[in-house]
């Protein structure tokens, strides 16, 4: 592959800058100011290359414009979620999943957290369990095989649904996948990515976990709990339902669906001054607004890169080298156990246009799958993966040693499952 001068620098720039990312709890720098850095230096430097000042900011424009879509519909999502969260209203599951049989606990949390991700998203559910499961396991040591299997439940959850991953969903919002048929495509292969690892698991689960002191049936629910629940996660299953519907983006759904909840609590709480902490402005606080930049300054580079058409060379290069395309899509998936799979996902569509490789196509289905699930190989690869590493302070090595065996299984098993039902 030969690049011209600007299209070397802006590489270089994305290189030395997703090391920086990779490497973060090295260096001690933020990742989310790393990634809006690279963005923005990557786009000056394609200004200053490229005459033609108007036609740049035309550019510019139109991408932005994709990448608002995904970020408004990540922004209403995650407000959605901690709303509900707010409420304790997953207060409810937790009553209804606690037992002290190792086994059982495994079965339970697995699934719970495959169908889960699927609907919320998978770094959510993964939050949302592990901060259940200090609860019904008080002990680091004990829980800390189940917690691996959160992220390979979430992240093998979030590959077949449109809103279960931001991957899944950036190709969803950009046309490459369908819901019904990612759904339809991809349940199976991402269900055995789940079961492979837990049945490994469960050869080693034995016995009950000791009694903890915490009473759930007792702990009190915010006002509003049962109802905000409920019509949260229905808003979540309403927006693909309106986008079929109504032909409109993805976000426009979100967005409707955060504005009907927002009526329903105000009206809730407003009379109420002790209620405040209930109410979508004070939710907006909660946030984690930074998670959203860091997707804002990735997308940026990556457009960037697809402006110069580095992105088209390297899918050039992989098709004479390589050629077979569901060996790119798996090595893609091995990839994100090391690269985050947001830049993989969006370089992957930059580098395969749509009008060669249409809606719903086997490569854009194998992608969703590969990316979603390949990041539960290494702790670094998912953003569940590193949620675990900041709850739980779990170390890389610890984390590889336990899941990686596992997760590999589990992701090769999904894989054949894909390849045996696409060549039938």
């Amino acid at each position: 592959m030969t690049f011209a001068p600007m299209s070397w620098i802006i590489l270089s720039i994305f290189i030395l800058g997703y090391a920086g990312i990779i490497f973060e709890f090295c260096i001690k720098l933020n990742k989310t100011a790393i990634a809006l850095f690279i963005g923005v230096l990557s786009w000056t430097v394609y200004f200053i290359g490229k005459p033609g000042v108007k036609d740049n900011l035309m550019e510019l424009s139109t991408r932005l414009s994709d990448i608002s879509q995904i970020l408004f519909f990540l922004l209403g999502a995650m407000t959605l979620v901690e709303l509900i969260d707010s409420h304790k209203g997953f207060h409810t599951i937790m009553r209804a999943i606690h037992t002290h049989s190792k086994k059982q606990m495994l079965l339970i949390i697995s699934f719970l957290t495959f169908f889960l991700s699927a609907v919320l998203d998978n770094l959510t559910t993964t939050i949302l369990m592990i901060s259940m499961l200090k609860k019904l396991i008080p002990h680091k040591k004990d829980r800390f095989a189940i917690a691996c299997m959160v992220i390979i439940a979430a992240n093998a959850g979030g590959a077949w649904t449109p809103i279960g991953d931001v991957t899944t969903t950036m190709l969803w919002i950009q046309g490459q996948i369908t819901t019904i048929n990612v759904i339809k495509t991809l349940f199976l292969p991402s269900l055995v990515c789940m079961l492979v690892p837990m049945l490994i698991y469960s050869l080693n689960m034995k016995g009950d976990y000791p009694p903890t002191k915490h009473d759930f049936h007792t702990e009190e629910k915010e006002p509003g709990a049962r109802l905000v629940f409920t019509m949260g996660i229905a808003s979540l299953l309403f927006v693909p339902i309106f986008h079929w519907a109504t032909g409109m983006a993805p976000f426009m759904g979100m967005l409707i669906a955060l504005s009907i909840l927002w009526f329903v609590t105000d009206i809730l709480h407003y009379k109420h001054e002790h209620r405040q902490h209930l109410r979508i402005p004070h939710i907006l606080t909660k946030i984690d607004v930074s998670n959203i930049l860091f997707f804002l300054g990735i997308l940026l580079t990556i457009d960037a890169l697809d402006a110069i058409g580095v992105l088209n060379q390297v899918a050039t290069a992989l098709k004479q080298s390589i050629g077979n395309e569901g060996v790119i899509a798996t090595l893609i998936g091995l990839f994100s156990a090391i690269v985050d799979n947001v830049p993989l996902v969006a370089g992957t569509m930059g580098m395969y246009p749509i009008a060669d490789y249409p809606t719903d196509s086997s490569l854009w289905m194998m992608i969703a799958y590969a990316a979603g699930t390949g990041g539960s190989i290494l702790l670094i690869g998912s953003s569940a993966g590193v949620a675990l590493m900041g709850m739980e302070k779990v170390d890389f090595f610890k984390y590889m040693k336990k899941a990686s065996i596992p997760a590999l299984a589990g992701y090769f098993a999904g894989i054949a499952l894909f390849a045996f039902f696409a060549s039938a």
